[in-house]
This record gives structure tokens, C-alpha cells and sequence, in this order.
């Protein structure tokens, strides 16, 4: 039997991550050692009393048993973990996120195992996801929606030409929304997001019949004016993400105010509460067991008390060069700006009134029974790890006890994402999502933040920043399309002699291309498929226009293997060698020079397209 305390980690990380990456000669041949937590006190996020002087054993990446010291026999050379005088909690949530893969670090750091997005990272979001339960990148878990519906188009991928996994969909019908949601399911999403309330009801009830047969939750933000919170309760919504809709639906005169997502209004909606309506529909939402995730950070910036504290914490955050290294600056200014956003004045005070009833409302809720959900709605706008504990403190204000914070980091969102039997509690055969905190959270929800020790997936996690941190897949929330510029080529094919607006270059009957004396400006509308696998052969197909016979196709800077299938599309043969790498690499298409004097003049371009993103997913 091994032993180690809680400040001898870099041994037995270094110990861990040989064993994981074949370093140990026995490796292959025997299983990791078990990781025994000794001594501490475990709140195992169910919300009982804590138990003093427990005994976690982890095998694999499994919990295989919880008792107390002297109740059990260790298995066979274990590491111990001495966890006297800390505390054993389930591993955390961030329960609302647009997930960009810099985040990891920094939340990991804070104790966040898991994240569930809102539909911002398309079709690199299962690859990663995968990636992560996988042990190819490092993060917290990454549970996805994919994509979700919406009302209002992302302007940046509203052409239409658009593949079924990209952010945020517009549907056209009801049919259409049904199809979107397959897609969403096929390609593996966790849940299905419904994001404004103002789509029409039969768009909603197939997007829930849908989720409903593969039996998977629905996020949905009941804004109005057609979707409010009663009606996504009743439709069997899993949560209420920002708590949207509560304020309009709670409002002594709700004419007073924009129906919709308008957010400017809120804290003005609340300030004229009803509380005979805000009773009535906490009934409703508990009854249909929707939770509610507050997000007070993001939609109340500026009145929480301790937001002079959380700008400090932001500005620290922001000081470590290894993590400077790799995090965008634009990012970083982004979090940063957001805590100088204060109302003032006359404004301020009407507002204020507002804001203290929606901690009021929330109060309300979790006292007659509701589950309330933590998430400081992580995006770049704010610092990651951080906004989550400071989410924490807020909650405290509003006056939830330390221990329904807790749950409503750790239980609350499992239980949201039908994830209970695999995560959420300290508990024989969950999946081991650990931490270890120097201080009793119970008596102080900061405590939560004393991290000592994060386990994930049974392994140790190394703490810190490293400049080298990176991703496979790039994942930027909101920015990862399988094809760039498409509102660029929409706008080129209708100038473009080779468009709409003109004669086609055409091809022969043998498939070649025309031959012209100079060339158009090509450009890509689609590609097929988005995803391939590791070390396989495929064959992609790209979809555009101005292909002529001397244009050549390009995968991650090397000249590619094609065949011209028609005067619109191309097929690209990619070998096991070209596709030996995982990650997301680019394929563009480049017309020889000269370039035709229309194209020059016009400034659509030098003569290579836009770029079409290729995912290699990892072979599992």
C-alpha cells in the first residue's frame, strides 16, 4: 500500500500520466493503481448530512466504493490521498456555457469537471466532447446541444448554404424544425436548445416530440411572445436557461414592456413583481420539474455587492503569463470591460429595486421545492472558473444555504442532463469527477474555490497553466463553420460570371473543366462529408463555383488529389497518410494566373477561395 499526501501531486501525476501514455513497462499488461481519498470530509452532493473521516476508492475511472475509515480494505498498491481536514465533493458544473477550448485550464483550476454549452461550437462540438471522455484533449467534460433553434439568424451563417450542424438554425417550418432536431440527435447531441420564444408553437412541440423519442432534455429560453415559462413547463421543458421569460410573466402589467428577448428591461419587469403571479407559476415550474438556471453575472451585471471583488478576481486571472500565452487578447478585454458596466443614478435605484426581486423570486423557488442551477453563462464576455463561484456568492445573497448551492453545482445539472446515474454525486459507480478544498464550503461558499485537488475520470488533473495548451479542433464559440465566407461567395456568385448572373464554366463530357485563357475567382459553398476518421481514406466532395480545368485543391497547404465531378463540384481523394492527424484543417481552392480583369478590379479576391474546414475525428 502506497501512500501520498494531498501535496505530494506531482509525483503521482507524473506516475498517472506514464501509466496513461505507455511510460511504465507494465502498463499495457495491468491496471492503474486505485486512488483511495482518505480522511476527509465527504459531501457527496445529495445534500445529507457530511461524513467525517471517509474513504472514496476510485479503480479505472470509476467510484467503486464510499465508506469510513476502517469500514473497508484498500485494493492492492493504491495511492492514498490524505485528505484530512479538507473536503470531498462531487466534481462542479458550469451549467450554461459558450464553450471556447481556452476556457479549460482555467476551469479545471476552479473545480469544473463538466460543461453544458448552448449550441455555439456546430460540428466540432461532439468531436471534442468525444475528445475530452477520450483523454485526447484536456478539459472539463463537454456536454452539447450542437445547435439550437432560434428566431433571430446568426448574421454571420444565415445564407442558407449552411450544414445541418451549425449554430444557431432558423427553421422554416415545422417539418424543418424536425429534421434540424434529428440531425442535432444523429450527430449526438446531449440535449436539444430552444433559444427565443418567438418561433411558432407547433415548431416547439415537434422540436420536444423529436427530443422526446430519443429521450433527451430540451433547454428552453420561454422568452415570449409566443413561448413564455408556463407553456415551456407544460411542454416538458428541462430548464429554463437565464430564467427566461420570468420577468415578463411575473410583471403587475406586462403591456408595459417588450414581449421577447429584451433583456434591457428585465430588471424594470421585475421591480414591478406580482407575487401572487410569481407564486402561481413557481407552482407551475415545480410541479413540471424545471429547473432554473439564474445566471445573475450576466444578466444583472453591475449589482451583485461583491462586483468590485469579482473585477479584482477578473483582473488577477489575467496576470499569469502561461496563461496570457494562449489566451486571445481579444477575449481577455472582452471579460475585462464587462465589470466596468454599471447603471447609474436614478436608474440605478429603479433597477435595484428590480434586482431584488429576482432574488426574491429565486428564493421563492428553491423554498417550495425548485432546483436552481449554477452557471455565471461563461463566454468570452467573462472569465471562466471564476464567474462560476462568483455565481456562488450571488446565490448566497439571494440567501440559498451553502449545501443548495452545492447541489445546484453538481447534482441539479446531472440530473437536468438525465446524466444522474453517470455523474453528479460521490457515489459507488459514477464516473469519479472529484474535488478536494482546503475549507469547509458549508460554512463559506467561497470555500468551494479552495481547490487542493481535481480528479477527473479517475485521473489526477495537474493543476496550473501551461503556455502549450491547446485543442485539437480549435473550438471558438460561435465561429467554427465547416465553411467560411459564405455570405462573401452568395455575394460573388451573383457578380460573378461564372454565377447566377452569367454563363456557367462548364465542364466536358469527361468531367474536365473549362480551360479559360484567365481565371475566375473561385469560391466554396459546401463541403461533404464535414467529418472523417483518423487514419482512414475518404473522399470529400466540395461544392462551389469557378472551377476551371488548372485549379487545384489544397488540404492543410499540400496539393490534393481531385477529380472534377461537374463544373460545380470537386472530388477530393484524401489517403490514411494525408488524414494520419485528428484536428480541424483547411481545404481551399486556388485558380492559376492570371486573374481575370473583372475579379481584380472588383476586389473579390487573389484568386483562392474561401476556406472549407475539415474535421479528423479521432478513432475511438
Amino acid at each position: 500500500m502506497r501512500k501520498s499526501s494531498c501535496e505530494s501531486w506531482p509525483r503521482l501525476a507524473l506516475f498517472l500520466l506514464l501509466a496513461v501514455f505507455g511510460g511504465l513497462a507494465s502498463a499495457q499488461s495491468q491496471q492503474p493503481p486505485a486512488l483511495v481519498i482518505e480522511g476527509g470530509t465527504l459531501i457527496d452532493g445529495n445534500g445529507g448530512a457530511p461524513v467525517q473521516d471517509s474513504v472514496v476508492v476510485i479503480q479505472g475511472n470509476k467510484i467503486t466504493s464510499v465508506s469510513r475509515k476502517g469500514q473497508s480494505a484498500y485494493p492492492a498498491n493504491a495511492w492514498i490521498i490524505k485528505a484530512d481536514g479538507k473536503y470531498v465533493l462531487p466534481g462542479l458544473f458550469d451549467s450554461q456555457n459558450s464553450y471556447s477550448w481556452y476556457f479549460g485550464e482555467a476551469m479545471l483550476n476552479h473545480g469544473v469537471t463538466s460543461t453544458i454549452d448552448v449550441g455555439t461550437t456546430g460540428e466540432t462540438a461532439v468531436p471534442y466532447r468525444d475528445a475530452v471522455f477520450h483523454e485526447k484533449a484536456r478539459g472539463p467534460r463537454a456536454f452539447t446541444g450542437v445547435s439550437r433553434l432560434s428566431v433571430n439568424p446568426n448574421p454571420n451563417v444565415s445564407t442558407g448554404l449552411e450544414n445541418p450542424l451549425t449554430h444557431t438554425r432558423v427553421p422554416k417550418s415545422a417539418e424543418e424544425t424536425r429534421q434540424l432536431v434529428r440531425a442535432w440527435i444523429a450527430a449526438g447531441a446531449d440535449y436539444i436548445l430552444t433559444y427565443d420564444g418567438a418561433l411558432p408553437m407547433d415548431y416547439y412541440q415537434a422540436a420536444f416530440d423529436e427530443a422526446n423519442k430519443a429521450n433527451i432534455p430540451v433547454f428552453t429560453r420561454a422568452y415570449g411572445p409566443v413561448l413564455f415559462p408556463k407553456d415551456a413547463a407544460l411542454l416538458g421543458a428541462a430548464n429554463l436557461p437565464h430564467s427566461a421569460g420570468i420577468g415578463i410573466a411575473v410583471t403587475k402589467d406586462p403591456s408595459k414592456f417588450k414581449q421577447g428577448r429584451d433583456d434591457r428591461n428585465e430588471l424594470d419587469r421585475y421591480a414591478e413583481m406580482d407575487d401572487a403571479k410569481a407564486r402561481d407559476l413557481i407552482q407551475v415550474l415545480v410541479a413540471h420539474h424545471v429547473a432554473l438556471v439564474p445566471t445573475f453575472m450576466i444578466n444583472f451585471p453591475g449589482y451583485p455587492k461583491e462586483w468590485d471583488q469579482f473585477a479584482a478576481e477578473a483582473r488577477l486571472l489575467f496576470t499569469n503569463p502561461d496563461l496570457l500565452a494562449y489566451y486571445p487578447a481579444s477575449a481577455m478585454q472582452s471579460a475585462l470591460q464587462s465589470y466596468v458596466r454599471i447603471d447609474q443614478g436614478e436608474l440605478r435605484e429603479r433597477r435595484m429595486k428590480g434586482y431584488e426581486n429576482a432574488m426574491r423570486f429565486h428564493k421563492m423557488f428553491v423554498d417550495a421545492g425548485g432546483h436552481l442551477v449554477v452557471s455565471g453563462n461563461t463566454n468570452d464576455a467573462w472569465t471562466p472558473g471564476f464567474d462560476l463561484h462568483q455565481e456562488m456568492q450571488i446565490m448566497a445573497d439571494a440567501g440559498l444555504t451553502p449545501m443548495q448551492i452545492i447541489m445546484g453545482s453538481t447534482r441539479y445539472p446531472a440530473e437536468m442532463l438525465r446524466k444522474q446515474k453517470q455523474l453528479g454525486t460521490v457515489e459507488a459507480g459514477k464516473l469519479a469527477d472529484v474535488i478536494i478544498v482546503n475549507a469547509d464550503p458549508l460554512q463559506d461558499i467561497k470555500n468551494l474555490d479552495k481547490i487542493n485537488t481535481v480528479i477527473q475520470d479517475g485521473k489526477v488533473v495537474e493543476l496550473g497553466y501551461h503556455a502549450s495548451y491547446s485543442s485539437p479542433f480549435s473550438n471558438v464559440a460561435a465561429q467554427t463553420v465547416s465553411v467560411e465566407g459564405l455570405p462573401w461567395a452568395v455575394e460573388l456568385k451573383k457578380a460573378s460570371r461564372g454565377g447566377e448572373g452569367g454563363p456557367q464554366q462548364r465542364a466536358g463530357e469527361d468531367g474536365s473543366l473549362a480551360d479559360p485563357a484567365t481565371s475566375p475567382q473561385p469560391a466554396i459553398e459546401a463541403l461533404n462529408p464535414i467529418i472523417v476518421t483518423q487514419g482512414d481514406s475518404a473522399v470529400v466532395t466540395l461544392t462551389g463555383f469557378n472551377f476551371v480545368r488548372r485549379s487545384a485543391v489544397y488540404f492543410k497547404g499540400r496539393p490534393a488529389p481531385f477529380k472534377a465531378v461537374s463544373a460545380t463540384q470537386l472530388q477530393v481523394t484524401l489517403d490514411a497518410e494525408a488524414l494520419r492527424e485528428a484536428g480541424r484543417f483547411d481545404l481551399v481552392v486556388k485558380n492559376p494566373e492570371p486573374l481575370e480583369p473583372f475579379f481584380v478590379r472588383s476586389m473579390w479576391g487573389n484568386g483562392t477561395s474561401n476556406i472549407a474546414h475539415l474535421i479528423v475525428n479521432y478513432k475511438y
